[in-house]
């Protein structure tokens, strides 16, 4: 995670050499890394056993910047569309997985198993047996296919802006649901995860506000953009884009930290002890 923390400043100072449509993706390649890390991270804590080992985590990753390159170079109304359907296909048996902790096998009949199973055991039961789990996979499946849905419909301009706020949806989702079961749980919030959440909260409000001066626009041409830009405020050498960038660095640092002490009131319980959610 630090490390892909450090390459998204890189391949960041390569967008901003030249910024236009194509190289975009520099920008946002490891933020896909960022969130994804951060989530699998989290659910890691619970679930030790059945989390997506090294080389199928780092297979998704390659295959979701695969598919940005991909938005980026054919901006076409039909890829869109299938975009969506691979997106609400995909996140069914990913929701069911995670419902049933691990023990459904993932295979080529596992659609046929899902069709079996909603037929089944779901059409004749009044209520699911894990509400929690159950809960979060309506989130999920309600916020990834509006998403889809949205895409597929309106066809944003910015492909790769689509599928980053996808990967953060998700990961905020995840965080809301994981601390809402902790305390539910009976557990406690350390002190220093909230106090790191508070710094959380502040430069990424400050990192947003300043985000939102449109001082260059990379759609029009150079110096069309070049009339947008402001007298640098802060220190006479940094302008409101360069303050969001620091913002929004020590934001993804506190966001690191949050998630490091996240369960330090658990340190000294026995792991059969914690309950998984």
């Amino acid at each position: 995670m630090g490390f892909s923390l450090i390459m998204e400043g890189v391949m960041s100072a390569c967008y901003h050499i030249c910024p236009n449509y194509s190289n975009f993706q520099f920008d946002t390649s490891f933020m896909y890394l960022l969130g994804g890390l951060f989530l699998l991270k989290m659910y890691q804590s619970r679930h030790a056993d059945i989390s997506p080992n090294a080389q199928l985590a780092y297979a998704v990753f390659a295959f979701w910047i695969f598919l940005a390159v991909i938005g980026v170079v054919i901006d076409k109304q039909w890829f869109w569309t299938a975009f969506a359907v691979v997106l609400i296909v995909g996140s069914i048996p990913l929701g069911i997985q995670m419902y049933y902790m691990g023990s459904w096998k993932f295979d080529l009949a596992m659609f046929s198993r899902c069709f079996a199973m909603l037929r089944g055991k779901c059409m004749g039961c009044s209520r699911p047996t894990a509400t929690d789990r159950f809960s979060l996979l309506m989130m999920i499946y309600a916020v990834n296919w509006l998403m889809a849905l949205t895409g597929a419909i309106f066809a944003p301009t910015d492909f790769s802006t689509f599928l980053l706020s996808i990967v953060l949806a998700n990961a905020f989702l995840y965080f809301v649901f994981y601390m809402f079961m902790k305390i539910r749980s009976g557990e406690t919030i350390p002190r220093i995860a909230i106090f790191f959440m508070v710094l959380a909260g502040i430069t990424w409000g400050g990192a947003m506000y300043f985000f939102l001066f449109r001082l260059t626009n990379w759609v029009d041409t150079p110096a069309y953009s070049r009339e947008g830009n402001e007298h640098c405020f802060f220190l006479e050498f940094y302008d409101q884009h360069d303050v969001w960038h620091m913002m929004s660095a020590c934001s993804m640092f506190f966001n690191f930290m949050i998630l490091f002490t996240l369960d330090d009131d658990l340190f000294c319980v026995p792991r059969a002890d914690i309950r998984v959610f």
